[in-house]
């Protein structure tokens, strides 16, 4: 398993070994990273026989504090530990594994399948990670020994069932803090808005607006934990920011210091919003989607006041019924007044009218397992989104609202919301990068003047590695960007591979990012997501470390492909996504 296992480790040589069966037949999945190490209770006593080592060690507890599990051959955990092994679970891995630990992205954690593997088992994979997109928790720093222990016994209990979540618990978690007449009529501040970035402060629960122009710190934004995505109102006016515990914020950007004027909470878990974009719609209505409940609500688009609920429950492609269709990418079309919404587990693309919300017109589409991220293609009227468990892109027409192509691609394609250029040879092309393996596959998507390319995959690079969250090119660009974030590799995780779009047959030239930023520290340095600044001759990129560690955004020139300038302060507590105003606003990528 490349030099992953020559680190420090109290893991067995034997474990070790039988280690690499278990990452490559459980592991390709991925969890966004970062954090403190955490400091579970209860004090441990060392395996003394082959059962206790794979079954787990006994724990000297008072019995009155240990956790009831109904599964009787799960290892013991105090109430206290199986408490903490929630949060941490919930903080790291439900993205992938699912809240019932179903699997998606990531493989299924269910005591079926867990048990039997046994606790140490459990630990080098939780520890060690995988080149398929599995993070190396204990090797980055991440967790300790103690932490990867705990969650080792964690996932051999049944998981616990959230409760649902209503319209009316929505309502009463929203607050307007500032209505809508009192907010500005006109924009307050002299910033360019439309080369502002929002950037993610994954642990801290915050957004740092920055300024593209200055690369000055305008505002922190308190929002909810993990923000996944920014997105912006078609007037560009509202930002609107979702974190991984379904907190929903509403920025005014037209205030003089741009700031929450509303938020909601929609649910448990949550990844996905957008607002309406069609002619004559514009500004409003809002949806966000959660993981938990499996679940969308439609709002209106300036006070957040929920409206609608939608359950996504139900059979899946194979008609079979799926209690956890988790919602992933929304995009709002631009050829009708519908939201395109993911359904992950059940593989369906939900087309949502939102003319009418108390006559709600939906259409399901079958695609494919399981629903990811996705984007347009340039001309903004099909949507190429990842079925990554089915190593596929599945391209929906938007105008006609129907199925266009399902195109296999490598091992857990994640493209984000991949990137649009014009191939040489094959004309206007899309393309994707992934999770589980080096892959990078360039899809033809013009059927209008280059029918015999589209949606096939008209060429395939090489880049580093698995790991790969992101791609990312502009129009006004000659680069393709690749970010091979969660590859356990430190020397890949801390770089990107760069290709010449004009030549794709050459090799990329890989670039030190994590170097550029010139941190004091040992932190991860993982480095994620390539995002354009408005003109396209920047690229930025976050240099994401643990909590406790220093991080920064570097700021690379696009034609030189040298770094700029590493942006560095201590409230920039782990930066993972970014989102250019203009770029989002109008779906440029």
């Amino acid at each position: 398993m490349m030099n992953t296992f020559k680190r420090k480790s109290k893991l067995s040589p034997l474990t070790a070994v039988l280690s690499t069966a278990l990452l490559l037949g459980v592991s390709g999945a991925y969890a966004q990273a970062g954090g403190e190490p955490a400091k579970p209770g209860g004090p441990t006593t060392s395996p003394s026989s082959a059962e206790a080592k794979y079954e787990g060690a006994p724990y000297a507890v008072d019995p009155s504090t240990m956790h009831q599990s109904s599964n009787p051959k799960a290892p013991p955990m105090t109430e206290a530990e199986f408490t903490r092994a929630r949060q941490i679970y919930f903080e790291r891995c439900a993205g992938c594994h699912g809240v019932l630990r179903k699997g998606a992205t990531g493989k299924a954690l269910t005591p079926d399948l867990t048990v039997g593997k046994g606790t140490e088992y459990l630990k080098v994979f939780i520890a060690y990670g995988s080149p398929a997109g599995m993070p190396n928790w204990l090797t980055s720093g991440e967790m300790d020994e103690k932490t990867v222990d705990l969650m080792a016994r964690y996932i051999q209990h049944d998981a616990p069932t959230p409760p649902e979540f209503s319209l009316e618990d929505m309502e009463k978690s929203r607050k307007e803090y500032v209505p809508v007449a009192q907010r500005p009529k006109k924009k307050m501040n002299n910033y360019n808005i439309n080369n502002i970035m929002s950037v993610t402060l994954r642990d801290s629960g915050e957004v740092a607006l920055i300024d593209g122009d200055t690369k000055q710190i305008i505002n922190i934004v308190k929002t909810g934990y993990a923000v996944h995505i920014s997105r912006l109102s078609a007037s560009g006016r509202y930002l609107y920011v979702i974190g991984r515990d379904a907190r929903l914020n509403l920025i005014d950007l037209w205030m003089e210091k741009p700031d929450n004027v509303a938020e909601i909470k929609v649910g448990l878990e949550a990844r996905s919003v957008e607002t309406s974009k069609f002619k004559g719609w514009e500004d409003k209505v809002a949806i966000a989607g959660t993981y938990w409940p499996p679940q969308f609500v439609l709002m209106d688009g300036d006070t957040l006041k929920p409206r609608k609920i939608v359950g996504t429950r139900g059979m899946d492609v194979n008609n079979e019924y799926h209690p956890e269709p988790r919602v992933a990418a929304i995009v709002a079309s631009h050829q009708k007044p519908e939201f395109l919404v993911n359904a992950k587990e059940t593989g369906k693309i939900w087309m949502v009218d939102y003319t009418d919300l108390k006559n709600l017109k939906t259409t399901q589409i079958d695609t494919a397992k399981f629903l990811h991220d996705g984007g347009f293609d340039s001309t903004r009227r099909y949507f190429l989104t990842a079925a990554n468990a089915s190593d596929k892109i599945v391209v929906v027409d938007t105008k006609t609202s129907k199925l266009e192509a399902i195109v296999d691609v490598g091992k857990t394609p994640h493209p984000g919301r991949g990137a649009n250029f014009k191939h040489p040879k094959f004309g206007p092309v899309w393309a994707t990068s992934g999770l589980g393996d080096e892959r990078i596959d360039i899809i033809g998507t013009d059927p209008a003047k280059n029918k015999q390319h589209a949606w096939k995959v008209v060429q395939t690079l090489k880049g580093q590695g698995g790991g790969s969250l992101f791609i990312k090119t502009h129009p006004k660009s000659t680069n393709l960007w690749v970010d091979t974030a969660l590859n356990p590799d430190p020397k890949i995780s801390q770089s990107v591979a760069v290709f010449d779009i004009r030549d794709l047959s050459k090799p990329p030239q890989v670039i030190d990012i994590a170097a550029c930023a010139n941190l004091k520290d040992d932190g991860a340095k993982r480095v994620v997501q390539p995002e354009y600044n408005q003109k396209g001759d920047e690229v930025w990129f976050s240099v994401w470390s643990a909590k406790n560690k220093e991080s920064a955004v570097v700021v690379v020139d696009d034609k030189t492909r040298t770094c700029k300038t590493a942006i560095k302060d201590p409230k920039l507590i782990t930066p993972t996504g970014k989102f250019n105003v203009w770029n989002t606003q109008h779906d440029v990528y």
